[in-house]
């Protein structure tokens, strides 16, 4: 398999000191606040001192030594491990992953983390919805027998902090519209690789993009995870789940699964024999332009490998399109075989 059309030593370490200035895609300046839970703000049955914490059988851990320690522990006695990274805020597309890994997986590990470095906007992080509590809930129900919750501090320390950059993937597409939200989504994944250690981590489909970036990353790497695609999970009108949705309006939320159906529309022009992106995206933006409420940034068409321009040898493409509803801006994307 391809894997983001570049090739190896694809990926770059960058150091970086905060002291208060802009880094990327959310400084570490904004990482000391307190995101999910700070040490000694315990609620009820999740108390972040002393043992780790159990909720219904699943522990909540808040130490990266206490992640790292139990699931070394779990494969010393031969489980295997499955871990789902997310931000917290789990909707049933969280629900997909969390029990696709409970299938395959002896024991699942659900990060809760509101990573500020994929943050372009200190009000997008201030407005990100929290609930830890619930997020305990749901992941306990779908079949995690572990949540990890660090503090900013505890991910990130005293602001000191290497940042990865996957060339080739990180600037282009969303790279472009979000600029260093992808080294954000790479540092993250690369710390929390390394704290759970062997594993198989599930991701959606939903963000493609990052999707194939991580895939690169491991790649490169070779670090010892597989990382694993799960299909975007929909509402029955079509909208892609994601954390998002919570902030929308009942009127955008009314007009939300236009983007979808604009998507379709670019499907079916493949369908029926179109093969030039532009006219495909075309076909994509005059859709959306029709429904209310929308400012698009951008329609992507590109090879589902290599996220690149298509090309006669290409054999399934990926239309990917990111708008505006009001201040809120969703992301989705649709495979077409040719």
């Amino acid at each position: 398999m391809k894997l983001g059309g570049v090739g190896c030593a694809a990926v770059a370490v960058r150091f970086a000191l905060s002291t208060g200035t802009h880094l990327g895609a959310g400084s570490l300046s904004e990482v000391n606040m307190p995101i999910l839970r700070v040490r000694g703000a315990a609620g009820p049955g999740l108390s972040p001192n002393g043992p780790p914490s159990c909720a219904g059988g699943l522990r909540v851990l808040y130490d990266k030594r206490a992640l790292r320690d139990a699931l070394d522990q779990e494969r010393a006695a031969g489980r295997t491990v499955g871990l789902v990274p997310t931000m917290g805020a789990l909707h049933d597309g969280h629900r997909a992953l969390i029990r696709g890994a409970a299938g395959e997986c002896d024991v699942v590990a659900v990060t809760v983390f509101v990573n500020p470095l994929q943050f372009n906007r200190a009000e997008d992080l201030a407005s990100y919805p929290r609930s830890l509590h619930g997020d305990v809930a749901v992941a306990r129900a779908a079949g995690a027998g572990l949540v990890f919750a660090p503090s900013g501090a505890e991910m990130y320390g005293d602001g000191t902090c290497a940042r990865v950059h996957v060339a080739g993937l990180a600037d282009r597409l969303e790279g472009e519209s979000r600029p260093g939200h992808l080294d954000g989504v790479a540092t993250v994944c690369t710390k929390l690789f390394g704290i759970a250690g062997p594993c198989r981590a599930y991701f959606g489909e939903k963000d493609f993009q990052q999707l194939a970036l991580i895939r690169r990353l491991v790649h490169d790497l070779d670090m010892p995870v597989e990382v694993v695609a799960c299909p975007t999970v929909r509402h029955d009108d079509g909208l892609a789940l994601s954390s998002r949705n919570a902030l929308l309006g009942d009127e955008e939320r009314t007009v939300a699964p236009g983007l979808h159906r604009a998507l379709r529309v670019g499907a079916r022009v493949v369908a029926e024999g179109e093969r030039v992106p532009e006219r495909i995206a075309a076909a994509v933006v005059a859709e959306i332009s029709g429904e209310p409420g929308w400012y698009l940034d951008r329609v992507d068409v590109v090879d589902a490998d290599t996220l690149g321009p298509p090309d006669p040898h290409t054999a399934s493409i990926r239309i990917m399109a990111a708008a505006y509803l009001g201040r809120v801006r969703l992301i989705d994307n649709l495979g077409v075989d040719l």
